[in-house]
């Protein structure tokens, strides 16, 4: 796909659990080769979006295309375009990190010797190539994600969904997904990422969707964004105040002139 291109939109999308609305006219248009940041609380639809953009969850209304495809009238063609790492890591700990990205090669109808050298490459691209033949097992919880990421990428799709792939990683290993995503993305992958954290969608995302109660209910850059909240305020209660106080309260001294 190239730039400019779309590479997935959702048009009033509409889905229900048990008589409780999950996605309530959905609608999302995501920018071949950008990230898009899906920012919302808990239970507030983006799961559910990332499910059925990724044909595992049938919408009960609606449209949505994903790198050119429908994903209902064609959801064969639109898993082969697309990767999915989801909350929880997919990856086997007893087998080797080589093993997993091997087997997932085989799991994508690649021969032996192609999924080896998939593997290897993959192994190099996320710095995993010293633990390549340890259990995961013993693996860190950043190791294990970017194990994951490399699994999703086995065919190289255009389009990545990436569903809150930090939660529960410690500061630092947030830092190192991150440096990885970015990565994808100068290559040319699309990304939709659903986050709780603004930090990380104000770092990675190019445009950020806002999501609650099942709809999108604020879009634009992380600076558009921003400003619509406005600029930040302190303020300041002191009892039987002075001017002077105040001002020395803030700035750490006394005016140098008399206040008018």
């Amino acid at each position: 796909m190239a730039y400019g291109d779309t590479a997935i939109e959702a048009v009033d999308v509409r889905k229900r659990y048990r008589g409780k609305v999950a996605l309530d006219g959905f609608d999302l248009t995501v920018e071949a080769g950008t990230v898009c940041g899906l920012l919302g609380p808990n239970g507030a639809g983006k799961t559910t979006a990332v499910r059925i953009l990724t044909t595992l969850l049938r919408p009960d209304g609606g449209r949505v295309r994903v790198a050119g495809r429908d994903v209902l009238a064609d959801p064969r063609a639109v898993r082969y375009r697309i990767g999915l790492v989801g909350q929880d890591t997919s990856v086997d700990e007893v087998l080797s990190g080589r093993q997993n990205l091997v087997l997932f090669g085989k799991l994508c109808h690649l021969p032996t010797a192609a999924a080896r050298r998939r593997a290897d490459e993959l192994l190099e691209r996320f710095e995993l190539t010293g633990a390549a033949d340890r259990s995961v097992a013993g693996y860190s919880g950043g190791m294990r994600r970017r194990l994951d990421l490399a699994t999703s990428l086995i065919l190289s799709p255009p389009v990545l969904f990436l569903d809150e792939p930090t939660t529960g990683l410690d500061p630092r290993t947030r830092i190192d997904v991150w440096a990885c995503v970015k990565s994808l993305v100068g290559d040319g992958t699309t990304v939709l990422l659903t986050t709780q954290y603004l930090e990380e969608a104000d770092q990675l995302a190019d445009r950020i969707a806002v999501i609650d109660a099942g709809r999108v209910v604020a879009e634009g850059t992380p600076d558009e964004l921003k400003a619509k909240v406005g600029p930040d305020r302190v303020e300041t209660v002191t009892r039987k105040p002075t001017l002077d106080e105040v001002f020395l309260h803030l700035t750490g001294h006394r005016p140098t002139t008399e206040p008018s």
